[in-house]
């Protein structure tokens, strides 16, 4: 179970806002950016939202993606779960799967992929 936010802080002051449904996915939300702290957020987003979204986001929030989490004001913190929510139904693409495109011990070959037939 993820705790919440401190209620002193920007993240707690904005939890304190939300209804009580979409506390926990805001908790989760603020856990998965605020552990890697010592990460700039252009990078920690990346990994959180699809495809160029996280950069997006910073951008219309006036924030380089060097910024810190610690950064972040109750508003924006609002605003990343607005986004996370919106876009939580989305694949994202670019993003490998665990496991995905290894070899695999049957034929040394990524998934999908097969040695060129030696006829001769």
């Amino acid at each position: 179970m993820t705790h919440p936010p401190a209620p002193e802080s920007a993240a707690g002051t904005a939890r304190a806002t939300l209804p009580d449904e979409e506390r926990e996915g805001f908790d989760r939300l603020v856990h998965s950016i605020t552990a890697a702290s010592g990460k700039a957020l252009g990078a920690v987003l990346r990994g959180r939202l699809p495809g160029v979204e996280g950069v997006r986001w910073l951008r219309s929030e006036g924030l380089p993606p060097t910024a810190r989490a610690a950064s972040l004001t109750p508003g924006q913190w609002l605003s990343l779960h607005a986004t996370w929510q919106r876009l939580s139904g989305t694949p994202h693409a670019g993003v490998p799967q665990r496991g995905g495109g290894k070899a695999d011990s049957k034929h040394g070959h990524a998934p999908g992929a097969q040695a060129a037939p030696r006829w001769f």
